[in-house]
């Protein structure tokens, strides 16, 4: 059934995965596509689930993007949206939860993670839709851009080490940012909050940045994608693909084929949610 959760990685030999669904309740539509693109393994996840929450329909789309390996990006997409579903006030304090949630997912992988190898973290790039809100939250540089009235609009920011007070926060607590082939923290890792990164965990936090927008009939679209998209489609070209396609999996498609088609060297992951708006509406003008 189309409204049910689709939770599935990526076919054994790489290719492209895609698929998508309908809200119960008619109001919104979704499509995710996710490929190793150019690289040898993937490193990014994402979640799609669509839950019954103090009898309200809520949906949550996430994309993790992983580095230095794929277990932090892993380990976010099983625990992030069930811990953040499970959180006593999600309904009544939805930013409040997030955060709860970001932090407690990280603190959790901390304590469980005895690798001794390199370190690893994640991004983490989420959207939950509760009745007439959209609340997006980001940790690292996957990106949420929402097409209002036309218009593409960023609602989340690319946590870079280069920003004045992502720099000025990590040198406040001891760290420092250095220019590596880009500018990294401690010369090693090129954003500046994620999850998981043990080692730069002092200056590396998991403090998600939270957005919150109305859903309202200007509101068409949202695309969540990880930076195999960005670093090759602006926010604008992103926007106007998707405008042209009404179905969201054929959208997500789309978006992934062009960022390969455009020689992204990343995993490429981009899910679009599609907003029906004015259909269950009386008021709709």
């Amino acid at each position: 059934m189309g409204h049910l959760s689709s939770i599935v990685g990526v076919h054994v030999d790489g290719s492209p995965v895609s698929g998508g669904g309908l809200s119960e309740n008619g109001k919104f539509s979704y499509g995710y596509a996710s490929s190793t693109g150019k690289r040898s393994s993937m490193e990014d996840f994402y979640e799609t689930r669509i839950a019954s929450v103090d009898n309200q329909l809520v949906g949550l789309f996430g994309v993790f993007d992983g580095h230095g390996g794929a277990r932090v990006a892993e380990y976010v997409k099983e625990h992030l949206i069930s811990n953040l579903i499970r959180h006593p006030h999600f309904i009544s304090d939805t930013r409040k939860a997030i955060v709860d949630a970001y932090k407690q997912t990280d603190q959790d992988f901390l304590a469980s993670d005895n690798s001794q190898n390199r370190d690893a973290g994640s991004t983490a790039s989420t959207a939950v839709l509760v009745g007439d809100r959209l609340v997006v939250a980001n940790v690292g540089d996957s990106r949420a851009v929402i097409c209002r009235g036309g218009d593409a609009i960023a609602v989340s920011r690319d946590h870079k080490p280069d920003q004045t007070d992502e720099r000025q926060r990590i040198e406040e607590a001891g760290g420092f940012v250095m220019w590596a082939g880009t500018w990294r923290v401690g010369g090693v890792l090129a954003v500046s909050r994620a999850f998981g990164d043990k080692l730069l965990k002092q200056y590396v936090v998991v403090d998600p940045e939270i957005r919150e927008e109305v859903i309202d009939n200007s509101l068409e679209f949202l695309i969540l994608a990880s930076d195999g998209l960005w670093d090759v489609v602006s926010n604008e070209e992103a926007v106007n693909m998707v405008r042209a396609v009404a179905d969201a999996e054929q959208a997500a498609k789309m978006l992934l084929e062009e960022a390969y088609k455009r020689e992204s060297s990343d995993n490429i992951t981009c899910v679009v949610v599609r907003f029906i708006s004015g259909q269950n509406s009386s008021n709709s003008g």
